[in-house]
């Protein structure tokens, strides 16, 4: 029992100082072939770029890919709720994903097809995850149906990873009690990882660890504004938006190469350059990935901004702000 208790203890003690490190594989014996790229790291939620006729611009949602590949960012996930999928069609959803799969084969970035749709069609999401695999995806990610309880969330994880052998991100949101993650984990043997968006994943983070034997990735959401404590708490990656993503691949890199101070400082870069007004909604048109005539769609009752915030137009006089900052502040540090 002693030993038990102390073996107990020292789990615990390297979990607070966020030391344990992951590394899953992109995928065993999936359709599209084994990659061996991780689930781990900086995964930026894509921003969806459209033309100036609301039509889905697939040229730039190719090179933002590309831009995370330039930049060492450890992988990309599209679309999710920073993408405004619930306002992209069914054929947009299989054209996105289509060329961002392609855009992407040959390089390190590890690329998430997200598979949730509205209402409860789980048919629909197997049939995106499906596509995923045939196309080459390293793993998919799904938010739970909009209506139903813990048995119900439980049965729609359980198909959908069953419907390919990709490795399934689970995206938890509401009232997704940590019982259920846990129960959801033993039962699905592709469920390697979680986003974790439900109550406050900076108190469930070391519980989920702990009670999964350290084996369930655990990712962190919500714009990723607490990047260093979720890094001493150990998640194994952090879901920003794509424009600064190298940044966030740098201190990322740097934390867990132990160089914390450095880190700190990177972390820091992204911080000062957000508090710019309208930085966040410019910086991949500024980056040259976006045109300078890329729209976003408006999601209904949101607004017209990244991920459906609420935005006005910038002034041309914004825009050379941002850009004489991005080439001020943080030149020397931009990989992409």
């Amino acid at each position: 029992m002693a030993i038990a208790q102390s073996a107990r203890r020292e789990f615990l003690q390297t979990l607070a100082s966020g030391a344990l490190s992951f590394a899953w594989p992109g995928r065993a014996g999936a359709a599209a072939g084994s990659t061996g790229k991780q689930l781990r790291g900086v995964f930026p939620i894509g921003q969806t770029p459209f033309t100036e006729d609301d039509k889905l611009d697939l040229e730039c949602l190719a090179r933002e890919v590309q831009f995370c590949n330039r930049g060492g960012v450890h992988g990309f996930v599209w679309p999710q709720i920073a993408s405004g999928w619930s306002n992209l069609s069914h054929k947009e959803r299989l054209d996105g994903a289509e060329a961002i799969l392609a855009a992407g084969k040959g390089g390190k970035t590890a690329l998430v097809i997200g598979c949730q749709v509205q209402g409860a069609d789980l048919a629909r999401s197997i049939q995106y995850a499906k596509h995923a695999a045939k196309h080459g995806a390293d793993a998919v990610i799904s938010l739970p149906p909009e209506k139903g309880g813990e048995k119900d969330y439980f049965e729609f994880y359980k198909m959908l990873g069953a419907a390919t052998d990709l490795p399934l991100i689970v995206q938890t949101a509401g009232n997704i009690s940590i019982d259920l993650l846990v129960e959801m984990y033993k039962a699905i043997p592709t469920m390697k990882a979680v986003k974790d968006e439900a109550g406050n994943p900076l108190e469930r983070v070391t519980q989920i660890r702990q009670r999964t034997g350290d084996k369930l990735a655990v990712f962190s959401g919500q714009g990723v504004r607490t990047m260093i404590e979720e890094m001493r708490l150990g998640f194994a990656g952090h879901c920003p938006t794509t424009g600064l993503a190298d940044i966030y691949a740098q201190a990322f890199d740097l934390w867990h190469a132990g160089k914390r101070r450095e880190a700190f400082d990177m972390f820091g870069r992204i911080l000062a350059f957000g508090s710019i007004p309208g930085a966040q909604n410019y910086i991949l048109t500024a980056r040259g990935v976006f045109k300078e005539t890329t729209r976003a769609r408006p999601t209904p009752g949101m607004g017209g901004g990244p991920g459906g915030q609420r935005q006005q137009p910038l002034t041309e006089e914004r825009k050379r702000v941002i850009r004489e900052a991005l080439e001020t502040y943080l030149r020397p540090y931009l990989k992409a």
